[in-house]
Protein backbone atom coordinates (compact mmCIF):
# COMPACT_ATOMS: atom_id res chain seq x y z
CA UNK A 1 0.00 0.00 0.00
CA UNK A 2 1.46 3.03 -1.26
CA UNK A 3 1.07 6.64 1.45
CA UNK A 4 0.81 10.24 0.28
CA UNK A 5 3.24 12.68 1.53
CA UNK A 6 1.26 14.39 4.11
CA UNK A 7 0.10 17.69 3.46
CA UNK A 8 1.74 21.51 4.93
CA UNK A 9 -0.58 21.70 8.05
CA UNK A 10 -0.62 25.53 6.95
CA UNK A 11 -3.40 24.26 4.32
CA UNK A 12 -5.88 22.32 7.05
CA UNK A 13 -8.51 23.85 8.57
CA UNK A 14 -8.81 23.59 12.23
CA UNK A 15 -11.06 20.99 12.35
CA UNK A 16 -9.01 18.61 9.87
CA UNK A 17 -6.71 18.71 12.18
CA UNK A 18 -8.54 17.78 14.86
CA UNK A 19 -10.20 14.77 13.01
CA UNK A 20 -6.86 13.30 12.11
CA UNK A 21 -6.11 13.60 15.75
CA UNK A 22 -8.79 11.29 17.11
CA UNK A 23 -8.09 8.59 13.65
CA UNK A 24 -7.50 6.01 16.66
CA UNK A 25 -7.87 5.04 20.21
CA UNK A 26 -4.69 2.49 21.45
CA UNK A 27 -5.84 -0.44 23.67
CA UNK A 28 -4.38 -0.37 26.92
CA UNK A 29 -1.90 -3.29 26.61
CA UNK A 30 -0.39 -4.75 22.84
CA UNK A 31 1.80 -7.88 21.54
CA UNK A 32 5.64 -7.09 21.89
CA UNK A 33 9.14 -9.69 21.68
CA UNK A 34 10.95 -9.33 24.52
CA UNK A 35 13.37 -10.92 26.66
CA UNK A 36 13.93 -11.25 30.54
CA UNK A 37 17.16 -11.80 30.95
CA UNK A 38 20.30 -11.93 28.56
CA UNK A 39 20.88 -14.86 26.61
CA UNK A 40 20.86 -16.52 23.29
CA UNK A 41 18.01 -16.27 20.71
CA UNK A 42 16.22 -18.55 22.56
CA UNK A 43 15.56 -15.99 25.58
CA UNK A 44 12.93 -13.86 22.89
CA UNK A 45 9.36 -14.75 23.72
CA UNK A 46 6.17 -12.56 22.53
CA UNK A 47 3.57 -10.97 25.31
CA UNK A 48 1.51 -9.00 26.30
CA UNK A 49 2.49 -5.49 27.93
CA UNK A 50 1.22 -2.18 28.56
CA UNK A 51 1.02 -0.12 25.29
CA UNK A 52 3.54 3.29 26.42
CA UNK A 53 1.82 6.35 26.85
CA UNK A 54 3.34 9.40 25.36
CA UNK A 55 4.72 12.60 27.16
CA UNK A 56 6.30 16.10 26.14
CA UNK A 57 7.32 16.12 22.66
CA UNK A 58 6.72 12.45 22.27
CA UNK A 59 4.40 10.73 19.45
CA UNK A 60 3.24 7.52 20.14
CA UNK A 61 3.18 5.07 16.62
CA UNK A 62 1.44 2.37 16.05
CA UNK A 63 4.32 -0.05 14.23
CA UNK A 64 4.12 -1.83 11.00
CA UNK A 65 7.15 -3.44 10.91
CA UNK A 66 10.73 -3.23 12.79
CA UNK A 67 14.27 -3.43 11.88
CA UNK A 68 16.61 -6.01 12.73
CA UNK A 69 20.03 -4.52 13.72
CA UNK A 70 23.41 -6.43 14.74
CA UNK A 71 23.07 -3.75 18.37
CA UNK A 72 19.90 -5.60 18.40
CA UNK A 73 21.12 -9.35 19.01
CA UNK A 74 24.28 -7.44 20.85
CA UNK A 75 22.39 -6.00 23.70
CA UNK A 76 19.88 -9.29 23.67
CA UNK A 77 22.83 -10.98 24.01
CA UNK A 78 24.09 -9.01 27.47
CA UNK A 79 26.34 -6.48 25.40
CA UNK A 80 25.54 -3.68 23.40
CA UNK A 81 23.03 -0.84 25.03
CA UNK A 82 22.56 -3.71 28.31
CA UNK A 83 24.80 -1.39 30.90
CA UNK A 84 21.69 1.01 30.36
CA UNK A 85 19.19 -1.52 31.24
CA UNK A 86 17.38 -0.39 34.41
CA UNK A 87 14.86 -3.47 34.72
CA UNK A 88 13.72 -6.47 32.90
CA UNK A 89 11.55 -7.43 30.77
CA UNK A 90 13.13 -5.75 27.90
CA UNK A 91 11.86 -4.70 24.47
CA UNK A 92 14.58 -4.32 21.65
CA UNK A 93 14.17 -2.80 18.23
CA UNK A 94 15.67 0.42 17.39
CA UNK A 95 13.96 0.69 13.94
CA UNK A 96 10.20 0.97 13.22
CA UNK A 97 7.54 2.22 10.36
CA UNK A 98 4.16 2.73 11.31
CA UNK A 99 1.29 5.36 11.52
CA UNK A 100 1.39 8.30 14.18
CA UNK A 101 -1.44 7.47 16.69
CA UNK A 102 -1.14 10.53 19.09
CA UNK A 103 1.13 13.15 18.22
CA UNK A 104 2.19 15.98 21.10
CA UNK A 105 -0.81 18.73 19.76
CA UNK A 106 -3.24 18.86 17.37
CA UNK A 107 -1.65 21.25 15.13
CA UNK A 108 1.82 19.26 15.26
CA UNK A 109 4.03 18.94 11.77
CA UNK A 110 3.13 14.78 12.20
CA UNK A 111 -0.57 14.51 13.29
CA UNK A 112 -2.26 11.46 13.64
CA UNK A 113 -2.45 9.19 10.63
CA UNK A 114 0.61 9.98 9.13
CA UNK A 115 2.95 7.69 7.99
CA UNK A 116 6.35 7.82 9.35
CA UNK A 117 9.48 6.27 10.00
CA UNK A 118 12.43 6.61 12.73
CA UNK A 119 14.46 5.55 15.60
CA UNK A 120 13.14 4.46 18.86
CA UNK A 121 15.40 5.50 22.88
CA UNK A 122 16.29 1.88 23.46
CA UNK A 123 16.66 1.30 26.51
CA UNK A 124 15.55 4.39 27.90
CA UNK A 125 11.81 3.56 26.44
CA UNK A 126 10.18 0.05 24.82
CA UNK A 127 11.54 -0.62 21.79
CA UNK A 128 10.44 -1.37 18.21
CA UNK A 129 9.60 -5.09 18.34
CA UNK A 130 6.12 -4.13 19.64
CA UNK A 131 2.86 -2.87 18.32
CA UNK A 132 3.12 0.36 19.72
CA UNK A 133 6.35 2.80 20.25
CA UNK A 134 7.08 5.93 21.92
CA UNK A 135 9.68 7.80 20.25
CA UNK A 136 10.41 11.90 20.34
CA UNK A 137 8.90 13.68 17.49
CA UNK A 138 12.46 14.74 16.60
CA UNK A 139 13.73 11.22 15.99
CA UNK A 140 11.16 10.54 13.18
CA UNK A 141 10.05 11.87 9.93
CA UNK A 142 7.77 11.04 7.38
CA UNK A 143 7.50 8.09 5.64
CA UNK A 144 9.15 7.69 1.94
CA UNK A 145 5.94 7.45 0.07
CA UNK A 146 7.88 5.00 -2.50
CA UNK A 147 8.47 2.27 0.40
CA UNK A 148 6.20 -0.37 1.65
CA UNK A 149 6.44 -0.29 5.63
CA UNK A 150 8.21 -3.09 5.32
CA UNK A 151 11.12 -1.40 3.17
CA UNK A 152 10.93 1.83 5.71
CA UNK A 153 11.44 0.03 8.77
CA UNK A 154 14.86 -1.02 7.23
CA UNK A 155 16.66 2.40 6.74
CA UNK A 156 16.76 4.66 9.75
CA UNK A 157 19.28 2.95 12.05
CA UNK A 158 21.32 1.61 8.89
CA UNK A 159 20.95 5.48 6.68
CA UNK A 160 21.57 7.30 9.82
CA UNK A 161 24.38 5.91 10.60
CA UNK A 162 25.79 5.62 6.98
CA UNK A 163 24.72 9.43 6.54
CA UNK A 164 26.51 10.45 9.52
CA UNK A 165 29.34 8.54 8.99
CA UNK A 166 29.91 9.52 5.24
CA UNK A 167 27.93 13.00 5.25
CA UNK A 168 28.60 14.43 8.43
CA UNK A 169 32.01 12.57 9.79
CA UNK A 170 34.17 11.89 6.50
CA UNK A 171 32.57 14.42 4.26
CA UNK A 172 32.30 12.76 0.91
CA UNK A 173 33.32 14.57 -1.94
CA UNK A 174 34.10 14.63 -5.75
CA UNK A 175 38.01 12.67 -5.70
CA UNK A 176 37.79 11.06 -2.35
CA UNK A 177 39.03 8.10 -1.86
CA UNK A 178 36.93 5.85 1.00
CA UNK A 179 37.16 2.29 1.97
CA UNK A 180 33.74 1.00 3.21
CA UNK A 181 34.12 -2.83 5.37
CA UNK A 182 31.47 -4.89 4.70
CA UNK A 183 29.66 -2.94 2.52
CA UNK A 184 26.65 -5.18 1.89
CA UNK A 185 25.64 -5.21 5.20
CA UNK A 186 22.75 -3.15 6.66
CA UNK A 187 24.92 0.29 7.16
CA UNK A 188 27.63 -0.66 4.43
CA UNK A 189 25.18 -0.91 1.80
CA UNK A 190 23.86 2.80 2.32
CA UNK A 191 27.54 4.23 2.84
CA UNK A 192 28.38 3.02 -0.37
CA UNK A 193 25.38 4.71 -2.19
CA UNK A 194 25.83 7.61 0.01
CA UNK A 195 29.66 8.06 -1.04
CA UNK A 196 29.15 7.67 -4.43
CA UNK A 197 26.02 10.03 -4.56
CA UNK A 198 28.33 12.83 -3.62
CA UNK A 199 31.36 11.65 -5.78
CA UNK A 200 33.77 9.47 -3.90
CA UNK A 201 35.67 6.84 -5.48
CA UNK A 202 34.30 3.91 -3.25
CA UNK A 203 36.33 0.63 -2.50
CA UNK A 204 34.02 -1.73 -0.74
CA UNK A 205 35.02 -5.32 0.98
CA UNK A 206 32.47 -8.06 0.65
CA UNK A 207 31.81 -11.86 -0.10
CA UNK A 208 32.70 -12.48 -3.77
CA UNK A 209 28.67 -12.99 -4.69
CA UNK A 210 27.78 -9.71 -3.88
CA UNK A 211 30.53 -7.34 -6.21
CA UNK A 212 27.95 -6.99 -8.71
CA UNK A 213 25.62 -5.89 -6.69
CA UNK A 214 27.74 -2.89 -4.67
CA UNK A 215 29.26 -2.09 -8.23
CA UNK A 216 25.39 -0.99 -9.12
CA UNK A 217 25.00 0.68 -5.88
CA UNK A 218 27.72 2.62 -6.94
CA UNK A 219 31.40 1.10 -5.80
CA UNK A 220 34.04 1.33 -8.34
CA UNK A 221 36.09 -1.31 -6.30
CA UNK A 222 34.82 -4.26 -4.51
CA UNK A 223 37.52 -6.80 -2.86
CA UNK A 224 37.02 -10.44 -2.08
CA UNK A 225 37.73 -10.58 1.35
CA UNK A 226 37.72 -14.03 1.47
CA UNK A 227 40.06 -14.27 -1.70
CA UNK A 228 42.16 -11.63 -1.63
CA UNK A 229 43.84 -8.95 1.63
CA UNK A 230 42.54 -5.60 0.55
CA UNK A 231 46.02 -4.34 1.95
CA UNK A 232 48.30 -5.78 -0.63
CA UNK A 233 45.04 -3.79 -3.56
CA UNK A 234 44.86 -0.63 -1.75
CA UNK A 235 46.49 2.39 -1.09
CA UNK A 236 46.62 5.95 -0.35
CA UNK A 237 43.40 6.21 0.99
CA UNK A 238 41.69 9.24 2.36
CA UNK A 239 39.35 7.55 4.71
CA UNK A 240 38.48 4.23 6.21
CA UNK A 241 34.91 3.44 7.00
CA UNK A 242 35.61 0.44 9.55
CA UNK A 243 31.87 -1.40 10.16
CA UNK A 244 34.30 -4.76 11.31
CA UNK A 245 37.28 -3.48 13.99
CA UNK A 246 39.40 -6.15 14.77
CA UNK A 247 36.59 -9.02 15.54
CA UNK A 248 37.66 -10.75 12.38
CA UNK A 249 41.51 -10.73 11.13
CA UNK A 250 42.37 -7.17 12.45
CA UNK A 251 40.85 -5.40 10.06
CA UNK A 252 41.00 -2.33 11.84
CA UNK A 253 44.77 -2.24 12.71
CA UNK A 254 45.33 -3.70 8.91
CA UNK A 255 43.13 -0.56 7.76
CA UNK A 256 45.46 1.77 9.34
CA UNK A 257 48.29 0.54 6.56
CA UNK A 258 46.35 1.93 3.64
CA UNK A 259 45.28 5.27 4.73
CA UNK A 260 47.20 8.39 3.36
CA UNK A 261 49.51 10.61 5.92
CA UNK A 262 46.58 12.25 7.89
CA UNK A 263 44.04 9.96 6.44
CA UNK A 264 40.83 9.38 8.72
CA UNK A 265 39.87 5.36 10.32
CA UNK A 266 36.24 6.04 11.30
CA UNK A 267 35.84 2.53 13.57
CA UNK A 268 32.22 1.74 14.50
CA UNK A 269 32.74 -1.21 16.38
CA UNK A 270 34.80 0.58 19.10
CA UNK A 271 34.71 -2.24 21.65
CA UNK A 272 36.42 -4.38 19.17
CA UNK A 273 39.37 -2.73 19.55
CA UNK A 274 40.16 -0.55 22.59
CA UNK A 275 43.63 0.23 21.47
CA UNK A 276 42.67 2.48 17.97
CA UNK A 277 43.59 5.86 19.06
CA UNK A 278 47.10 4.58 19.88
CA UNK A 279 47.45 2.50 17.24
CA UNK A 280 46.24 5.21 14.41
CA UNK A 281 48.37 7.83 16.65
CA UNK A 282 51.99 5.54 15.86
CA UNK A 283 50.57 5.32 12.28
CA UNK A 284 50.27 9.25 11.43
CA UNK A 285 46.56 9.12 10.77
CA UNK A 286 43.68 10.26 12.64
CA UNK A 287 41.02 7.80 14.04
CA UNK A 288 37.28 8.59 16.09
CA UNK A 289 35.15 6.27 17.36
CA UNK A 290 31.43 6.87 16.05
CA UNK A 291 27.54 6.62 17.63
CA UNK A 292 25.31 7.22 15.73
CA UNK A 293 22.60 10.01 16.38
CA UNK A 294 18.75 9.95 15.62
CA UNK A 295 17.93 13.05 13.93
CA UNK A 296 14.76 13.47 11.72
CA UNK A 297 15.75 16.25 9.90
CA UNK A 298 18.67 13.88 8.51
CA UNK A 299 15.82 11.40 8.18
CA UNK A 300 13.70 13.25 6.28
CA UNK A 301 16.37 14.37 3.34
CA UNK A 302 17.28 10.35 3.11
CA UNK A 303 13.42 9.92 2.43
CA UNK A 304 13.69 11.89 -0.40
CA UNK A 305 16.78 10.72 -1.75
CA UNK A 306 14.83 7.06 -1.38
CA UNK A 307 11.78 9.01 -3.31
CA UNK A 308 13.85 9.88 -5.94
CA UNK A 309 15.38 6.53 -6.57
CA UNK A 310 19.38 8.01 -6.06
CA UNK A 311 19.49 5.78 -2.87
CA UNK A 312 17.55 2.41 -2.31
CA UNK A 313 17.12 -0.36 0.67
CA UNK A 314 17.33 -3.59 0.00
CA UNK A 315 15.50 -5.95 2.48
CA UNK A 316 16.63 -9.93 2.46
CA UNK A 317 14.19 -10.93 4.55
CA UNK A 318 10.79 -10.04 6.32
CA UNK A 319 9.80 -12.33 9.56
CA UNK A 320 6.77 -12.23 11.33
CA UNK A 321 6.81 -11.63 15.16
CA UNK A 322 6.62 -15.00 16.69
CA UNK A 323 9.31 -15.61 14.64
CA UNK A 324 11.80 -12.95 15.99
CA UNK A 325 14.34 -15.89 17.33
CA UNK A 326 14.41 -16.78 14.15
CA UNK A 327 15.42 -13.35 12.73
CA UNK A 328 18.06 -13.47 15.52
CA UNK A 329 19.65 -16.42 14.42
CA UNK A 330 19.71 -14.97 10.84
CA UNK A 331 21.26 -12.03 11.36
CA UNK A 332 23.69 -13.90 13.86
CA UNK A 333 25.18 -16.29 10.89
CA UNK A 334 26.53 -12.78 9.42
CA UNK A 335 26.63 -12.15 5.89
CA UNK A 336 23.18 -11.01 5.40
CA UNK A 337 23.01 -8.64 2.41
CA UNK A 338 21.10 -5.84 3.46
CA UNK A 339 18.11 -5.55 6.25
CA UNK A 340 16.27 -8.25 8.02
CA UNK A 341 12.97 -6.76 8.95
CA UNK A 342 10.03 -7.97 11.44
CA UNK A 343 6.00 -7.62 10.31
CA UNK A 344 4.29 -6.55 13.50
CA UNK A 345 1.05 -5.68 12.59
CA UNK A 346 -1.18 -4.89 9.13
CA UNK A 347 0.19 -1.94 7.51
Amino acid sequence: MRFRPPRSTSTRSASTVVAQQAVTTPPTHMRAALFDEPGDASVLRVDSVPVPVPVMDEVLVRVVAAGVNPIDAKTRSGAGVTPAVSSYPVVPGFDFSGVVVASPFEAHPLPAGTAVFGMAAVPRASGAYAEYVVVPSSAVAAKPASLSHAEAAGVPLAALTAWQLVVETAHAHEGQRILIHAGSGGVGHFAVQFAAYFGAHVTATSSAGNAPWLRELGAQVVIDYTSTRFEDVVTDVDVVIDLVGNVHADTGSRSLTVLRPGGLLILVPSGSWPGYAEEAAAAGVRATAFKVVPDGTALGTIARLLDSGAVQVYVEQVFELDDVQAAHRKLEEGHTRGKLVLRVSEG
